[in-house]
């Protein structure tokens, strides 16, 4: 196989870099577990790299079409504003709301919905989040838009809808959180990209949306990892999910799409320390400069074989299979 030539940064990029690695910042390394420190999406004074957000912003925004859509008013918008909440609590049980708050996330933009119980894992270094559950919403996106990544001033398709589902991710949420307030319960939607106190990905995780893959991504039994994530925290009685484990572990130690397919070379093909947990890694000091310069990249995310549309059952039946085989 021809070996791929080692991936040159753009300058502007390579300038915007910090002397504190971001790999130091995420913890790569270390031993002892703790929360994450904010980082890259994260508001400046809160973190590190703030100069390097900003080289990145403003260049997603030299692009009219990506500007668009990243705006604070896209179209389709954001989702609606807060409500008040309701001075009377509607009654129901915690099996009962659970079936409520999920059917109505369904219903209204939401292609998944899972529940966890709030864990200091889920909140990042330095904020506090009160509430005791959070109910993570995932909404997916089309291959055929986001197979046309890297995304370019030519053809930003790829970029453009990243955004676009960040934004259907905010209205799912917001909708979700104004339907528990009227309901009487306190309730705060948490939309993405910018990263405020809740960090989603191990919530999503404990809510039964996926694995964590070789690419640093939650892969989805159906979605793959072609899904953008927003969340709500709330007082409302719920039940918890139970995480799902469907054999992502084994599958991406064997396979390495995504590392043969990344130009910068920043998927690890073996698991990290990474703040006392052994997990997938992806090289930040690597990755972010090409995630800047190609708008956001997604090509490990394309190049994965479980987010290709009508493959995912058919790896699920071979994993079972393959599990059969081992148990016998």
């Amino acid at each position: 196989m021809k070996k791929r030539q080692p991936h040159v940064p753009m300058a502007r990029f390579v300038e915007a870099m910090p002397e504190t690695s971001g790999n130091a910042v995420n913890g790569l390394g270390e031993t002892e577990v703790r929360q994450a420190s904010p980082f890259f999406w994260h508001p400046p004074k809160r973190q590190t790299h703030a100069a390097l957000q900003k080289e990145v912003i403003n260049y997603l925004q030299s692009c009219p079409e990506i500007a668009e859509v990243f705006s604070p008013k896209p179209p389709g918008g954001r989702g609606p504003a807060t409500v008040e909440q309701a001075a009377e609590v509607e009654s129901g049980s915690a099996e009962e709301w659970s079936e409520r708050v999920k059917g109505f996330a369904l219903a209204n933009e939401a292609d998944l919905v899972g529940i966890a119980r709030m864990d200091p894992a889920f909140v990042f270094d330095g904020y506090e989040i009160t509430d005791p559950w959070v109910i993570v919403v995932g909404v997916g996106m089309d291959y055929e838009e986001l197979a046309q990544t890297p995304a370019t001033f030519e053809n930003p398709v790829g970029a453009v809808v990243v955004g676009k589902e960040y934004n259907r991710a905010s209205r799912a949420c917001k909708k979700l959180a104004n339907f528990i307030l009227e309901a009487g319960y306190p309730a705060k939607a948490w939309p993405g990209p910018y990263a405020s106190a809740l960090n989603m990905i191990p919530a999503a995780l404990a809510a039964g949306l996926g694995e964590l893959g070789k690419h640093g991504s939650i892969i989805n039994r159906t979605l793959g990892s072609r899904f953008r994530l927003s969340a709500v925290t709330t007082t409302m009685p719920l039940l918890a999910d139970s995480s799902d484990e469907f054999g992502i572990d084994d599958y991406c130690t064997r396979c390495n799409a995504c590392t043969r397919a990344c130009p910068p070379d920043a998927i690890f093909e073996e698991k990290q320390m990474v703040r006392g947990v052994e997990k997938w890694y992806v090289d930040f000091d690597k990755c972010i400069p090409y995630f800047g310069e190609t708008f956001g990249c997604g090509i490990c995310i394309v190049h994965c074989p479980w987010s290709r549309p009508g493959i995912a059952d058919n790896i699920l039946r071979k994993l079972a299979k393959a599990a059969d085989r081992d148990d016998g």
